[in-house]
């Protein structure tokens, strides 16, 4: 009993975050829902639900209701200028290096340029306020480079979000430099099967879990060759709290939420404007649809005559309204008023350089974060590419 309690205290130790990870996971969801749209904000269920509203009437409701995406919208257009030109990189000594080609061309092992990576790591860092990048080199048992040039073993990048960060800590060093010492994250999610990597600066640990069997399947500690965690930490502005960064659309998203309220509110408004409520007894026979014909008893007392509810809530023009004032509230807090504009708007020439000029101070700031991330993943491929064998 007690070694059945000792493996399920292991499991669960192993898949479950750090308290800071369980304070913002939550808000990540949310984030995260907010910015890809479609199905899974509509599964999320951000329509605020009805007094009396049955589960039935909430889900037509939800699938009636349709999302003007701002957060997608914004993100996009700080990508569109960020990237307008591709950066310019100087490689030094490792200019020739067979490695490097390949690795500017196929940056993950999985088709993306290094281009398209650092896009991605943009994108998901102005969703969470950060990302985190990992260098990693395949150990294939190769004795020298020229061998695992032959088995076309290189370092590689890979991407992951702060979802699937469960665990980071850091340590100061002597020289008052802070290092990351201990870092855990789920590699891979097959069905109930979990992969999980414990990284410190002496040892990698690869886990794979059965979480619905509450087993171990596979246990692995290899050697950390590098002595150190190659893992990057890529911001779009930084908080208060050491791996937590500040994202690009936090209140936006909540701007986004009130408008896909008010949009249902619409379509609500609509339906009742159309189509009003009929009260009647049960013993009237009504028929719908324009026309339609009511029968009442001959004997029904005249105060219970069928009527119809007017619907006395707000028009679709004061929702419309609030809609555009939301609209305008995003582009003023994203400084995008200007670049998001869809229809002709009077605006100074100071007013528009001054709005120019706010969306440039945030880009500046979001693309030196993403500079600094990636000095810092090169100085890890450096090091990672002159381990032979490295894990």
């Amino acid at each position: 009993m007690d070694a059945i309690q000792t493996l399920e205290h292991e499991i669960n130790k192993l898949i479950t975050g750090n308290n800071t990870f369980q304070t913002y996971q939550q808000q990540w969801l949310y984030l995260m829902e907010s910015y890809i749209g479609g199905n899974e904000y509509r599964r999320a269920g951000h329509l605020t639900r009805y007094q009396l509203e049955t589960q039935n009437e909430y889900d037509a409701r939800l699938r009636a209701t349709p999302l003007e995406n701002h957060c997608a919208s914004v993100i996009s257009v700080y990508n569109s200028f960020i990237f307008r030109e591709e950066p310019l990189r100087d490689y030094g000594s490792i200019t020739n290096l067979p490695e490097l080609e390949d690795f500017l061309n196929d940056a993950d092992m999985d088709g993306r340029s290094l281009n398209a990576f650092m896009k991605d790591v943009s994108t998901w860092s102005n969703v969470f306020g950060h990302c985190w990048i990992i260098l990693a080199k395949p150990n294939v048992g190769a004795v020298t480079r020229a061998d695992e040039q032959l088995m076309g073993v290189r370092p590689y990048a890979s991407l992951l979000t702060p979802l699937v960060v469960l665990d980071w800590h850091w340590s100061r060093s002597i020289s008052g430099r802070y290092e990351l010492d201990y870092f855990k994250y789920v590699e891979d999610i097959n069905g109930d099967v979990h992969t999980i990597k414990e990284w410190t600066k002496e040892s990698i640990r690869t886990v794979i879990v059965n979480v619905d069997d509450n087993a171990i399947m596979e246990d692995v500690i290899e050697p950390n060759q590098l002595g150190m965690i190659p893992a990057v930490c890529s911001y779009n502005r930084r908080s208060m709290v050491r791996g937590i960064g500040v994202s690009a659309i936090a209140d936006i998203a909540d701007f986004q939420r009130y408008i896909y309220n008010a949009t249902s509110e619409i379509d609500q408004s609509v339906r009742l404007d159309s189509h009003p409520s009929l009260v009647k007894t049960p013993e009237t026979e009504a028929g719908v649809g324009a026309g339609a014909i009511i029968h009442m008893p001959e004997n029904m007392d005249p105060g219970l005559k069928p009527y119809v509810l007017d619907f006395a809530g707000a028009s679709v023009d004061t929702i419309l309204n609030v809609i555009r004032h939301s609209t305008q509230a995003i582009d003023k807090m994203a400084n995008t008023g200007a670049v998001r504009a869809t229809e002709s708007r009077t605006l100074s020439g100071v007013a528009m350089e001054t709005e120019f000029a706010l969306l440039n101070a945030r880009l500046s700031e979001s693309a030196d974060n993403l500079e600094l991330a990636e000095e810092q993943m090169w100085k890890l491929w450096c090091a990672t590419w002159a381990m032979s064998g490295m894990a």
